[in-house]
């Protein structure tokens, strides 16, 4: 099945921010589009605003002159619902509020063909509950574009419980005509992007609330540790606190308040003090014009140890032994059947983040996951307030040696990135198991959607088989509210098989 024809005109419904660029998007792949607010004169203003993105798009030698004043003649304000009869597929941006879109859409269902393709941008209402009202709810699909829709790639096609495939397949299509990535998703709370990426969120917040670390440490350790885009207060700070916590409220209540989706309170604080982020000049950092930007916790310079002595197989951290070798610091190998840590001279143990906590043993330091631990610039490190003092100094030495800076925090068990990588796996595990998409559109989609540098499962694949499993029960038995307990879908991606020391 193909998309949407050229010479079918696009409705868009709604002309705020994601109105215009869904208009954009469909004016340069070669519609005729129609564009209308309830607001009198808010579709002319949008038109405008749209024919000098065009323009921008003409100087920085994106569009031809010639194709812009083509695209310009296609886009027609509209003043009425009616003006839309013709329209081969209205798109939705209005408010988030289901009483709202429902009675927008039952509206236009008196008014368009029955072969109209139905649309809703929604990124947090029900596509099933909006289509619901509808005499033909398989028309109805959601297609959830990212802001700014003109430049994100990712389109989420989501389909309501009641969607036809054929209507489904032809919003696919059409996203993919017009130069974008499609993803299939299934009706979820959050879809896939926004169901999947809480944990991002959700574990750098439990992170600040425990006062293991400050949010330019904890920003700075995902950023240069874990390899994501972004860390996670900086990025709701320019997303805003409001829509985040709002997007995160939604995702939760719509899970019947399961706890691995629930709130964070210190963003909530946030929130009611108004302070959102970007756009009200403060969030978790001050964004006036001379305010200074603080600096995450960077160790002091400390000796390396002369040697280290490796015990059993250090699994995702296994490269370290070549970079500690190339620093000209001695490896010696025991032939030991058990144990992933590092002995270092004083006697101390180094161990990669396994959910436990420094001060339940007698003297280890914990290390961090890294995405690349040759490329990583920066390395977490945890401890108690038992852990010898030698022994905090030879781990921070040792990575210092390697060219990291080291940040050292709180006896967090799971630490930043770690505990961050193991739950975003899980619910992705549990996304598939239950239908929301396939493992390949959630990598697509968490890689377009919010800038990781891996998908899940891409994630999952380098790290042994049972790594995750065995991280968050580990999580699960400091903390048994559930947060952390792993899936059933984690559980028998785990055990498929009796070898666990493959990859997954």
């Amino acid at each position: 099945m193909t998309g949407l024809d050229l010479s079918s005109p696009v409705a868009v419904v709604g002309t705020g921010t994601m109105g215009q660029g869904i208009a954009q998007v469909a004016l340069v792949a070669g519609h005729p589009v129609r564009l209308y607010d309830a607001v009198p004169g808010r579709a002319q203003e949008a038109a405008a605003v749209i024919g000098g993105r065009l323009d921008r798009l003409v100087t920085k030698g994106r569009l031809g002159a010639a194709d812009r004043d083509a695209a310009r003649g296609r886009l027609t304000p509209a003043d009425s619902l009616a003006d839309l009869a013709d329209c081969g597929l209205v798109v939705e941006a209005v408010a988030e509020r289901l009483d709202v879109k429902q009675r927008l859409f039952g509206e236009l269902e008196e008014i368009v063909s029955e072969d109209c393709l139905l649309a809703t941008n929604t990124s947090s209402l029900s596509v099933t509950a909006i289509g619901g009202a509808l005499r033909h709810p398989g028309r109805f699909v959601g297609l959830h574009f990212f802001n700014p829709a003109p430049l994100l790639p990712l389109v989420e096609v989501v389909s309501g419980f009641a969607t036809d495939f054929t209507s489904a397949t032809r919003a696919y299509e059409t996203a993919r005509a017009w130069g974008k990535t499609p993803v299939a998703c299934a009706d979820t709370p959050g879809f896939i992007v926004n169901r999947i990426a809480r944990p991002f969120y959700a574990e750098a917040f439990a992170v600040y609330e425990a006062q293991a670390a400050e949010p330019a440490t904890v920003d700075a350790v995902l950023r240069e540790s874990g390899g994501f885009r972004m860390g996670a207060f900086e990025l709701t700070d320019l997303i805003g606190q409001d829509v985040n916590e709002s997007v995160t409220h939604s995702v939760w209540q719509s899970f019947f308040q399961d706890v691995r989706f629930t709130p964070s309170l210190a963003q909530r604080r946030l929130v009611e003090s108004g302070r959102l982020g970007r756009k009200t000049g403060h969030g978790w950092y001050d964004h006036a014009d001379d305010a200074e930007r603080p600096e995450p916790h960077t160790a002091d310079r400390e000796r390396p140890p002369a040697h280290v002595v490796v015990e059993g197989d250090l699994g995702p951290a296994a490269e370290l032994l070549a970079l500690i070798r190339e620093a000209g610091i001695e490896v010696r190998v025991e032939d030991e059947n058990e144990g992933t840590r590092l002995v270092l001279p004083g006697g101390g143990q180094l161990a990669l983040a396994d959910g436990q906590t420094s001060v339940e043993f007698s003297d280890v330091v914990y290390f961090d996951l890294a995405l690349d631990y040759r490329k990583a610039t920066r390395v977490a490190l945890s401890a108690s307030k038992d852990t010898a003092p030698r022994t905090l100094a030879e781990a921070v030495g040792l990575f210092q040696a390697l060219g990291k800076d080291v940040s050292v925090i709180g006896d967090v068990p799971g630490m930043i990135v770690a505990r961050t990588v193991a739950r975003i796996i899980d619910l992705a595990h549990d996304a598939v198991a239950k239908g929301v998409a396939t493992e390949e559109d959630i990598d697509t989609a968490m890689r377009l959607g919010v800038n990781y540098p891996l998908g899940p499962f891409e994630w999952c694949r380098r790290l042994p088989r049972g790594w995750a499993y065995d991280l968050l029960e580990e999580l699960h038995e400091r903390d048994p509210s559930g947060r952390y307990a792993p899936s059933l879908a984690l559980y028998r991606h785990s055990f498929a098989t009796d070898q666990r020391e493959g990859t997954a």
